[in-house]
């Protein structure tokens, strides 16, 4: 008599999943105020203002960027979850309108839980997306960690003139969105019962390399992407270093299916409460709690949030001079 093994459901092995369980970003503020670096001409784009990546000119018309991003596993599928992170760390070069022109992986395995066919099956997702990407996956670095983690650090170029960053958006601007939101509940609603969304699975791994390219030829300078720190918490940022203040319209943003039903049913992330916290002080508002705890949620490979239009955004708002609040939402 042979028996089969019941699939390993990763999301059980984490406290967290996805861009959920990042640290706080009123903590991360905190923990990395005053940590400036070596002082440097060269380096357009640091700590500052809460960017996706570095940016350091090499040449007069070459900048070099660098991120990295992991994180805990966010679907229960070895390989989708690897596409999900390596599309996660791609995003923030084309977030600050840079191309991709080398990664390399980083793994944390519990090697004596997990088996090391599921690794594999991680990185190869990482590995196809890397290739769809036209990026180079060069090795990378692994250790042995009570809890699974994925992701890359990336490198990549952009012009120094041309960079989209978090200080460049003016009032006037409207305000664009490439992908829909709601990807933090159903993540939740996936850990709790296994309820797999594939149009999600679909949504974190598609890039944003096409919106970045948009929003280069469009002359945009300001974007970032919608992360960990949800809408309200990347606009908040995007907002609060430009100087203006970000009126939202919560009947245009869009979402995918199934994603108010999952915060009917409570599946909530804790990383989406905590973004609504931080912003709150900040913030103007006319709806009720749940449309604010769907635009605070926390995304794991979200849309490229873009001060401008593209063609296949949405538009979810506008950028206005600074008033009492960073943030207002109607």
């Amino acid at each position: 008599m042979t028996t089969t093994a019941a699939p390993v459901r990763l999301t059980q092995f984490a406290h967290g999943g996805g861009c959920a369980c990042k640290i706080p970003p009123g903590e991360l503020e905190d923990m990395v105020r005053g940590l400036t670096g070596v002082p440097s001409p060269d380096l357009l784009v640091g700590l500052d203002d809460g960017d996706d990546a570095a940016a350091v000119r090499v040449q007069g018309d070459l900048a070099v960027l660098a991120t990295a991003d992991f994180f805990t596993p966010v679907v229960d599928d070895a390989y989708d979850w690897g596409r999900i992170a390596a599309a996660n760390a791609l995003s923030d070069i084309y977030a600050m309108g840079g191309r991709p022109v080398v990664a390399v992986n980083l793994l944390g395995w519990p090697r004596d839980v997990l088996p090391a066919e599921l690794a594999a099956e991680v990185l190869r997702g990482g590995l196809d997306v890397g290739r769809l990407a036209g990026c180079p996956v060069a090795g990378g670095h692994s250790i042995d960690d009570p809890e699974p983690k994925y992701g890359m650090a990336v490198t990549g170029v952009a012009h120094p003139d041309r960079l989209l960053r978090n200080d460049a958006a003016r009032a006037g601007l409207p305000i664009s969105l490439t992908k829909p939101l709601g990807v933090g509940v159903l993540n939740n609603r996936h850990k709790a019962t296994g309820e797999v969304f594939a149009h999600a699975v679909a949504s974190m791994a598609a890039l944003n390399d096409q919106a970045s390219r948009d929003a280069l030829a469009a002359g945009i300078r300001a974007a970032t992407d919608v992360t960990g720190f949800g809408l309200l918490g990347h606009l908040f940022k995007m907002a609060r270093a430009s100087g203006v203040t970000a009126v939202v319209d919560a009947a245009a943003v869009p979402y995918l299916d199934g994603a108010r039903q999952s915060l009917r049913d409570g599946f909530v992330p804790g990383g989406s409460q905590r973004n609504l916290a931080w912003v709150r002080p900040h913030l103007d508002a006319t709806v009720g709690e749940d449309e604010l705890v769907l635009l605070a949620d926390a995304q794991t490979s979200g849309g490229l949030l873009v001060a401008g239009e593209v063609p296949g955004g949405t538009v979810v708002g506008e950028l206005v001079p600074r008033g009492e609040s960073v943030l207002v939402v109607r």
